[in-house]
């Protein structure tokens, strides 16, 4: 369990497919993290609200790539003042959080999520942080209700897993408290590198597991005592009461929509 003294190093992935990105496209950047929302790039939005975070302590970027940086003078000046500290993106997402995850002191916990989380504030994180840190296990991910969700932004679609007891989204917040929660992060790897082999992922995961899943008969608890038996971590989620937490900028709809939850909560 992390010690409930010790801040979260965040982890903040911000490399995407660049200016072939249809957002980062359609805002004219070169790559999505640096689409504006209320006239704000999305990656200087995420990394203000986990500087004002009080369970954050360093935070860390990893890309966009160096010839993006250089071409941003307010990202460059963030990682030459020590704001920040840079590390050149991988191939996937998981290669790069395994990247990273392997370089931070392995007595920190880990905070990782996404530079198109747009709508992230100190609220979510400090929320989801301190359940994180109570949930006593290894590897902890934050999600949200699918009706909740649906309920307050019903012109959104979100991707929801359905399980026996409910439906769930994403909210691109995971947590990795302990040596062994590294594990996680390989095992992430070693799944992306296999996506094209769903019967190998299967393997890992146990037939019972994802036939049950598949017959609606698997409730989230019982998906995450299966997954820790099968990987050998523990693992958890934190169950966040904030609609707003499960939407990223994925998509030019998604901007629409964030810039107007954003407008909304800033009227000028």
């Amino acid at each position: 369990m992390a010690d409930s003294h010790q801040k979260f190093s965040a982890l903040v992935l911000a490399a995407d497919r660049g200016p072939d990105d249809p957002v980062a496209r359609a805002a004219g950047v070169p790559c999505k993290s640096l689409t504006t929302i209320g006239g704000i790039p999305m990656i200087f939005r995420v990394i203000d609200a986990l500087d004002a975070s009080s369970e954050i302590g360093a935070v860390n970027l990893c890309g966009p790539p160096e010839s993006i940086v250089n071409q941003v003078g307010a990202l460059k000046n963030l990682i030459t003042s020590d704001r920040v500290e840079w590390f050149p993106n991988q191939a996937t997402p998981s290669t790069s959080a395994y990247y990273v995850l392997q370089r931070l002191p392995l007595e920190s916990p880990v905070l990782l999520t996404t530079a198109d989380h747009a709508l992230l504030n100190t609220r979510i994180t400090d929320h989801f942080c301190r359940h994180a840190r109570k949930s006593g296990c290894d590897v902890v991910i934050g999600i949200a209700r699918h009706d909740m969700v649906r309920k307050a932004y019903p012109q959104t679609r979100r991707t929801a897993t359905k399980f026996a007891d409910g439906a769930y989204c994403g909210c691109n917040l995971f947590a990795f408290l302990t040596t062994r929660a590294r594990t996680a992060a390989d095992f992430w790897r070693q799944v992306e590198a296999q996506r094209k082999s769903p019967l190998r992922v299967i393997k890992v995961l146990g037939w019972t597991t994802v036939i049950r899943f598949l017959l609606g008969r698997l409730t989230l608890g019982d998906a995450l005592k299966r997954i820790s038996s099968r990987l050998g971590f523990k693992a958890g989620a934190v169950i966040l009461p904030f609609a707003e937490a499960a939407i990223d900028v994925d998509t030019i709809d998604d901007r629409e929509l964030v810039e107007k939850i954003v407008a909304l909560e800033n009227p000028r």
